[in-house]
């Protein structure tokens, strides 16, 4: 039956659960249990347990989330990182500035600003399958949550200043 379903399933989220990157648990989980589930994802899930996000995400939402990658966070500045690790209040800043209000699947995603969690702006593109959120690029889309959708980005966004 689980491979029947699959089989049915045109999206991006199929390639994902085939690949390992996600589990095979019956119906969606939350983003946080999706992200703990995706190897490529370990940092991020750390930082959202250290910040104290972990139950926020877990909330009905619904959520979008632009999930850096390992990869991402290992080209971000080691002076950065370090900043991150002791100001708390900055960590939350900058993983609310990766999540958007609602449900936004790469279909659903127009043109222009979005406003995230954080408060802050983000710049939306999208041209055919090709999504971008800021800088960053999603390399992989629509990661079906039970409280939202996860799409993994190749960039950490790190929120404009407040003046």
């Amino acid at each position: 039956m689980y491979f029947s379903k699959l089989a049915m399933s045109l999206t991006l989220t199929t390639a994902v659960i085939l690949s390992g990157c996600a589990t095979a648990a019956p119906g969606p989980q939350s983003i946080v249990e999706t992200a703990a589930a995706t190897p490529q994802l370990s940092t991020l899930t750390k930082l959202i347990n250290d910040a104290g996000l972990t139950e926020t995400l877990k909330e009905p939402g619904p959520f979008t989330v632009f999930a850096p990658t390992d990869d991402a966070f290992k080209a971000v500045p080691a002076k950065t990182l370090d900043a991150l690790s002791k100001d708390k209040a900055l960590l939350i800043s900058v993983l609310t500035y990766h999540v958007l209000p609602g449900k936004v699947t790469s279909a659903d995603v127009k043109n222009g600003p979005a406003t995230t969690v954080q408060g802050a702006p983000v710049s939306l593109y999208r041209s055919g399958t090709f999504v971008t959120v800021e800088s960053a690029v999603v390399t992989t889309a629509d990661i079906e949550a039970s409280n939202g959708v996860v799409h993994i980005v190749d960039t950490v966004l790190i929120p404009p200043v407040k003046k």
